[in-house]
């Protein structure tokens, strides 16, 4: 395939340059900061549950925005429709169910990890195979986060992909060293605001260069690009039903069982002010769906009434936003969005570092093998912060030199594939009574059979990969239970 024109080097201005290194300098800069205050693990790991609520809020959003969802939301928007905005919408019962579900018993059993509750509630096999999954998955995943921005952010400016790795890999690992969660949820929340901010701006001179609101959506409506449902009950394609259900049981998965956002819930000085970080986020999540839809739909009408520009566009629709932002947003303003992104793949690296290495320490170190002195446990948790940003930082390097990062998207998917039946074990421990733990591994271990059945020996939609293994493993794990003698006990 031939390659289309790339932006010459000097779209990305000197100044534009000099306003990445400051930013970048400023996100050392807050590291630098906390690590004088972070003397403990619970610093390290929870901020000593000082973070404001809305930080936490807003850093619990930052957590969900990677940079390629920043990216690639808009390409949906501009290259489809509207259908996969269910899934915004679909996070306000999610929100209900975590803030009176289960962020009470989070809170009062004054853990660190989640995976700590399901040992309180079942056992310590369930604690480390859940904990275990986790680990994989984020491991799986951290070179994705860093290759994919990289690969679109190298394209869009002319910085080399290497080196795009190299700066987002070696900085997030040095300020999460430094000032562990509290360098990150901090960092998280400049992020939000820039990228947010960065995509005002860009929605507003779309529409503008479009011909203005009324015309961008006539033109819009016209090519259908506002579609959402499809009412009929074909469970291979994106229908209503699907969506829906399947965008209830997805978005259910990371807000009950994923320690990068659940470590967030921690990090607050009690339930009420997480109970708040969670209805910010709420609050935060659909305007921005809003906003992130509409740019892509904006930009596919400007693109459609300027073809010569989109015979310019580069190949990859996630360079979609990046090149539009250094070819209309003004020198400077430019660096600073294409900054905010630098720092979306960072935050989507640092967390599942710091979230890692808060895993290890607890779930299985401390757990199995405690150490004395706490600033042990400090300096272990330094340590492993520093390895499994080298290990981020390497992967994505080793994906971009030999092309194999879908082997790694393999691995994912396999991996992700068992969060369904984590999210049915966490239903199970909070919403039962009579559920053991060899239910519950049963469950767990069902639920991920059948849903890698269900992915490569069936046509069903992907969609639904996560309800079906969270209601195979209720179903299954409560079964069992009942079946094997089960009785009343329950952690509250």
């Amino acid at each position: 395939v031939q390659a289309l024109p790339m932006p010459t080097p000097s779209l990305f201005s000197a100044l534009d340059y000099l306003v990445l290194a400051i930013y970048l300098a400023i996100m050392v800069g807050i590291g630098l900061y906390f690590a004088r205050s972070e003397t403990s693990t619970e610093g390290f790991f929870l901020g000593g549950r000082k973070i404001p609520w809305w930080a936490a809020g807003i850093s619990i959003f930052g957590t969900q925005l990677s940079a390629i969802t920043f990216m690639a939301i808009p390409a949906t928007a501009y290259g489809s429709d509207w259908r996969r905005f269910v899934g915004q919408i679909m996070v306000m019962p999610i929100f209900v169910i975590v803030i009176f579900g289960f962020l009470p018993l989070f809170r009062r059993l004054n853990i660190t990890t989640a995976y700590e509750y399901l040992e309180s509630r079942f056992s310590l096999s369930i604690r480390l195979m859940a904990s275990s999954l986790f680990i994989l998955f984020q491991l799986g995943r951290m070179g994705i986060v860093l290759l994919l921005p990289a690969i679109a952010l190298s394209a869009v400016t002319g910085i080399d992909t290497y080196l795009c790795i190299a700066v987002m890999g070696v900085l997030a690992t040095l300020y999460t060293a430094m000032g562990g969660i509290s360098a990150v949820i901090w960092t998280d929340v400049l992020q939000v605001v820039v990228l947010i901010g960065g995509a005002v701006l860009c929605l507003i001179i779309a529409i503008h260069d479009a011909g203005g609101l009324s015309s961008m959506i006539e033109v819009a409506q016209a090519s259908d690009k506002f579609h959402m449902f499809d009412w009929n009950w074909d469970a291979t394609d994106m229908v209503a039903w699907v969506l829906i259900v399947g965008f209830f049981f997805t978005n259910l998965v990371p807000y009950t069982t994923d320690q990068t956002i659940v470590q967030r819930y921690l990090t607050t000085r009690d339930e009420k002010q997480a109970a708040r970080s969670l209805w910010l986020n709420l609050a935060i999540t659909i305007p921005t769906g809003l906003l992130f839809f509409g740019l892509g739909t904006a930009l596919f009408v400007y693109y459609t009434a300027h073809p010569a520009e989109q015979a310019l566009l580069p190949p990859k629709a996630d360079q979609l936003v990046p090149w539009f932002v250094i070819t209309h947003l003004p020198s400077g303003i430019a660096g600073v969005v294409v900054a905010g992104i630098f720092a979306a793949a960072m935050s989507s690296l640092d967390s599942s570092i710091n979230s890692i290495t808060t895993a290890v320490v607890n779930d299985f170190v401390d757990r199995l093998r405690p150490v004395e002195e706490k600033k042990d446990h400090l300096r272990l948790a330094r340590t492993l912060t520093v390895v499994l940003g080298i290990v981020g930082t390497s992967a994505a390097m080793v994906l971009a030199t030999y092309e194999i990062r879908y082997l790694f998207d393999f691995f994912q998917k396999i991996m992700g594939l068992f969060g369904g039946g984590l999210a049915g074990v966490f239903l199970l421990a909070a919403f039962t009574k009579r559920t053991h733990a060899t239910g519950a591994m049963a469950g767990l271990i069902s639920g991920g059979l059948l849903t890698i059945a269900a992915a490569f020996f069936t046509a069903i939609n992907f969609l639904l990969y996560a309800a079906i293994g969270t209601i195979t493993c209720v179903v299954v794990g409560y079964t069992v239970s009942l079946f094997s003698g089960g009785k009343n006990h329950a952690v509250r």
